[in-house]
């Protein structure tokens, strides 16, 4: 039942809302997601008003447990990506539940 959005959704959407022709909205769009990436990569948090933070965390080793065996296995450090939603976000998304759900 849910929808995934894919790029060229985004493309469609710029090029129905902007009015700019198809090909240049693939563009912007490739060109924004390049810039999240690139930024995300050097490490920066990326904040986008009104919709939510994404920034990258460093996790420490640690010892985590086979849920099959039980046995200890080391975990090893490593960086994440990690997002926050905006307050703005999520009062759409409680919004949007309470209409879907009649409330």
């Amino acid at each position: 039942m849910s929808k995934t959005l894919t790029r060229a959704d985004l493309c469609e959407a710029v090029y129905q809302k902007v009015g700019l022709s198809r090909s240049e909205s693939a563009q912007l769009v490739e060109s924004v997601i390049e810039e999240v990436c690139q930024a995300a990569v050097r490490g920066e948090t990326i904040k986008l008003s009104s919709f939510g933070t994404f920034s990258i965390r460093s996790k420490n080793e640690r010892i985590g447990r086979n849920p099959k065996t039980g046995e200890e296995v080391p975990i090893t450090p490593r960086r994440v990506m990690v997002f926050k939603p905006s307050n703005i976000l999520k009062g759409k998304v409680i919004e949007n539940n309470r209409k879907r759900n009649g409330g």
